[in-house]
């Protein structure tokens, strides 16, 4: 058996010790074969998936640049999630992922005049 058709086969029976395994950051990154970097952008595009809130993002955010991700490729996670997800879900997700990375979208466009505010408070 090949590796990935091991791996898809412990995930499918649902493994518990492959399982408790993968809980461990180190023994994931290892057992997903991708590098640090990919892993966690990946990650992070999960979390854009489930609508994740922004504790989730800051600390995706902050995993991504320690293994040398830029703010650009993080962002770039909205775009390459978009056509999976649909528009809606990344303007949903914009906001909070901006937040992560330090910049208020909300409070941007507020003081710029350009469009209404995304508070719902006009």
């Amino acid at each position: 058996m090949d590796p990935h058709e091991t791996t898809l086969t412990k995930l499918a029976i649902a493994d518990d010790a492959f399982y408790r395994a993968l809980a461990h950051e180190h023994d994931n990154i290892a057992e997903s074969r991708l590098d640090p970097k990919t892993h966690a952008l990946v990650r992070l595009g999960a979390l854009i998936a489930i609508d994740a809130t922004s504790p989730g993002y800051m600390w995706a955010v902050e995993t991504a640049r320690r293994f040398g991700a830029s703010d650009d490729e993080i962002a770039g996670c909205l775009i390459a999630a978009l056509p999976a997800i649909g528009v809606g879900n990344v303007v949903a997700a914009a906001p909070n992922l901006a937040l992560a990375l330090g910049y208020d979208v909300t409070a941007a466009l507020e003081e710029s005049g350009r469009g209404p505010s995304l508070t719902g408070a006009d």
